[in-house]
């Protein structure tokens, strides 16, 4: 089984798993580089998840399923290009032999899902769509603060050795940002350097894994002393409350150049 990711656009990455003969696609945004990929490798598209609602995450939904017949599942509480089969927190579904399990984490949309197996090739995969980034998080367009910081601590609470497969190459801004906020991080710092050397070369960054943004990702962070401390420096907000620092951390990530 292949775990590839094709980029979109600017920075999208449509996440494609195949096993030489069938494919699924996970939030494809544009359909082109979905068809290009599946018709050079003679694949099959069985199946297509969406994570939310945003264009970027779904134009090509309604080309791909056209062209191929793949069968749709996304958001059951989002408006997605149908039919699709809609989904919610508790569902599971199977595609390509593997069973995924529905996550709710609200935050970036209002109805934002995510897909969990627990076992790909020997750990555990996650696509998480706008949800979390490495080093970072995506910002609030319909949810709250709240909701994001349970959605973020939902996710941290999976395996550390899950694979995190988000949808966009935001990693190295985020570490700029991450290092402003740690920067006496050493495991940050440390990854900063693999990530710029990686992006040198024309390499993605992801997918990332669960155990390596807890060490790095200031969003799941907002426990870690620094972190809170660094939060009250910059914005006043209170260092025991954990949802007051990463509703702190999220504004000043909005402006941070």
């Amino acid at each position: 089984m292949n775990l590839i990711p094709l980029p979109a656009f600017q920075d999208n990455y449509l996440w494609l798993l195949h096993d030489g003969q069938r494919a699924l696609v996970v939030d494809p945004g544009d359909a082109g580089p979905a068809q290009s990929y599946l018709e050079a490798n003679g694949l099959r598209l069985e199946a297509i998840l969406v994570t939310h609602h945003h264009a970027d995450h779904t134009g090509g939904v309604d080309a791909l399923r056209e062209a191929t017949g793949a069968r749709v599942w996304g958001p059951a509480r989002e408006s997605i290009p149908g039919p699709f089969t809609r989904l919610a927190e508790g569902d599971r579904i199977e595609a390509l032999g593997l069973s995924f399990e529905v996550l709710d984490v609200p935050g970036h949309t209002a109805g934002h899902i995510a897909y969990y197996c627990a076992d790909w090739q020997g750990a555990p995969l996650l696509f998480c769509g706008d949800t979390l980034f490495s080093g970072g998080c995506g910002r609030l367009f319909e949810g709250t603060a709240a909701q994001m910081f349970d959605s973020l601590r939902k996710l941290a609470d999976l395996p550390g050795a899950a694979r995190v497969c988000c949808t966009h190459e935001y990693t190295l801004s985020n570490l700029k940002f991450a290092t402003a906020v740690e920067p006496g991080n050493s495991q940050l710092i440390h990854y900063r350097q693999q990530c710029e050397q990686k992006r040198s070369h024309g390499e993605p960054t992801l997918p990332s894994s669960i155990a390596l943004e807890r060490q790095v990702n200031p969003f799941l962070r907002t426990r870690i002393p620094a972190v809170a401390q660094a939060a009250h420096r910059h914005a006043g907000a209170d260092e025991a409350d954990a949802v007051a620092v990463f509703a702190a951390l999220r504004q000043w990530k909005n402006e941070f150049r």
